[in-house]
């Protein structure tokens, strides 16, 4: 008798969203309360954002102060290091497309570099779209520094990112973190809740 492999929650994140490192820290443990595992997309907002017809948080200056103040208030309420980062937002293509290299290997081994690379902008202020200090990230991860810049600067996985991006927005994605599960969408790290109640009772 074969056993059903358990149902994956899609989890779409930019590394450089401050709501999608923090969901990134808790979205693992939720998914294994409930048996379901997660299959992380990296993605760029800029993209999500041009399709939708938005612009970031910080770039309205009467949601800027506010949008950074709140970055950091969720951050401690979920019990997650973070400070602002000196230069936010910042372009994540090169992180991104390291992360679809390796996903091509093991998944597994490109999402914990999605913490790596997270963690590091968001809890220590590594600015990941400076080549040298993503570089520098990669060997912290055990990486060649030229296996990974020949990676963020290969046409095969710049075209992925570019597909994967154009597969979320037909997907409905329009920003991060994002959440598809059982093919009912959730947007937000402020969705949570709604999500743990979804996978305890199912459908509400």
């Amino acid at each position: 008798m074969n056993t059903p492999m358990p149902r994956s929650i899609d989890f779409y994140f930019d590394f450089s969203s401050p709501y999608s490192y923090i969901a990134s820290e808790w979205v693992e443990a939720l998914a294994a309360r409930h048996g379901r595992t997660v299959v992380w997309k990296a993605i760029l907002l800029g993209a999500t954002f041009q399709a939708a017809e938005l612009k970031p948080p910080v770039a309205h200056p009467i949601k800027r102060e506010y949008s950074l103040h709140d970055f950091e208030r969720s951050a401690r309420f979920a019990g997650v290091p973070l400070k602002n980062p000196p230069v936010f937002p910042i372009p994540t293509q090169n992180a991104a497309r390291v992360f679809w290299w390796l996903a091509a290997q093991d998944r597994d081994r490109a999402a914990q570099w999605a913490r790596h690379c997270l963690r590091a902008y968001f809890a220590r202020g590594v600015d990941l779209s400076d080549p040298a200090q993503l570089g520098q990230l990669a060997v912290d991860f055990g990486l060649e520094a030229g296996a990974a810049e020949a990676a963020w600067n290969d046409p095969v996985w710049k075209s992925r990112l570019k597909a994967e991006n154009e597969a979320a927005i037909a997907a409905g994605v329009f920003g991060a973190p994002f959440f598809m599960v059982d093919g009912e969408p959730f947007w937000g790290n402020d969705r949570r809740p709604q999500i743990e109640r979804w996978l305890e009772k199912g459908p509400f």
